[in-house]
């Protein structure tokens, strides 16, 4: 394969491993892909590998049909839900599913996490909507997480967990870690009385700030 699809192989293959390290998920759940716009390709994790030992030769190359284009293994039986989040969304080019917690148990709930801290606005541009359940790996479920994403950057599985979406597989990683830690703060500000939502203009405002002009510009 091609030298930028390699280079995505060792990348996913990183990240997995971080999956665990920063306690997204539990055991072989949850998963990784990126798009390879220069071979319109996806890198997606194998189906049910132990993220500690996952190397890039596991990786699976698909392309936006889910025809294995590369690999050895068996894809992510979740590669439907990606691959109809790349066809929908044109400015995503990675995505990342965790089972982290405090995030998950709004999904049992089936309650949207608020936009209550400006770092989650500015990454999600919104609320976290639950979208309705399906069994996992089905086509219905991949168009219930299209249709609650929307344009923005990440979605929860009602009973499942939450997808995280970015320009970039690090970026969708970020947004899962913040996302987490908005529900977090949530939760106990519920505890405490009645959390105040940030206006819905000043998300918009954070959110278009982010995406224009946060960070260094590129050399």
């Amino acid at each position: 394969m091609k030298l930028a699809v390699e280079r995505a192989k060792d990348k996913v293959a990183r990240l997995s491993k971080k999956l665990i390290e920063y306690g997204l998920v539990a055991g072989t759940w949850g998963n990784l892909s990126t798009l390879v716009p220069e071979e319109n390709v996806v890198v997606i994790t194998p189906s049910g590998m132990d993220y500690n030992c996952i190397q890039s030769a596991d990786m699976v190359v698909l392309n936006l049909a889910g025809e294995v284009m590369d690999g050895e293994r068996r894809p992510s039986s979740e590669a439907p839900l990606h691959l109809s989040i790349y066809r929908a969304r044109q400015d995503v080019a990675g995505i990342v599913h965790t089972h982290s917690e405090v995030a998950s148990a709004f999904a049992v709930a089936r309650k949207p996490i608020q936009p209550v801290v400006e770092d989650a606005a500015m990454l999600v541009g919104g609320p976290v909507e639950v979208a309705a359940y399906a069994l996992p790996g089905t086509a219905e479920l991949a168009q219930n997480v299209v249709t609650a994403l929307g344009q923005r950057n990440a979605v929860l599985m009602a009973n499942h967990g939450l997808v995280g979406v970015g320009r970039s597989i690090e970026e969708a990683f970020t947004i899962c870690q913040v996302v987490e830690k908005c529900a977090r703060i949530y939760a106990w500000a519920n505890t405490l009385g009645k959390p105040v939502i940030l206006p819905e203009g000043d998300v918009a405002k954070l959110y278009r700030a982010y995406r224009e002009s946060y960070g260094q510009p590129k050399k």
